[in-house]
């Protein structure tokens, strides 16, 4: 017999992994703002939007109506994360940004990434319930 897994979500404020993508836009800012100046339409923005698109998409998915919207939602924040990566894998090729930077970002995305994952699975273990 199969249980109703249940997420006691009031909003994606509650969510952890949305509080802590919170936390790595504003780190992204911080960074950021010491990019050169003919950056800020260039890679500084770039940066930006997608650090912006994972809190983002996940407040978006949560309102949806539908277990698998947000599902979609979720996947296209752990998308964001994996661009965000690799652009500041250019930064830091471009040395914009140092190692020691390159490396806490590291850790901030994969713990991001892991449970983005870890939301996944239990909103698609709900929508195995629900059917």
């Amino acid at each position: 017999m199969k249980e109703a897994v249940t997420l006691d979500i009031r909003s994606y404020k509650d969510l952890k992994v949305w509080q802590k993508a919170i936390i790595l836009v504003e780190n992204i800012y911080d960074v950021t703002k010491s990019f050169p100046k003919e950056e800020i339409y260039g890679l500084t923005s770039q940066i930006r939007r997608c650090a912006v698109s994972v809190p983002s998409n996940i407040a978006e998915g949560s309102s949806k109506r539908s277990t698998k919207e947000f599902i979609r939602f979720i996947n296209m924040s752990y998308g964001s994360l994996s661009e965000l990566e690799t652009q500041l894998y250019i930064a830091l090729r471009l040395k914009f940004i140092n190692d020691m930077t390159n490396s806490a970002f590291e850790s901030q995305i994969a713990e991001l990434g892991r449970m983005l994952n870890g939301l996944r699975l239990g909103l698609t273990k709900k929508l195995n319930s629900e059917l």
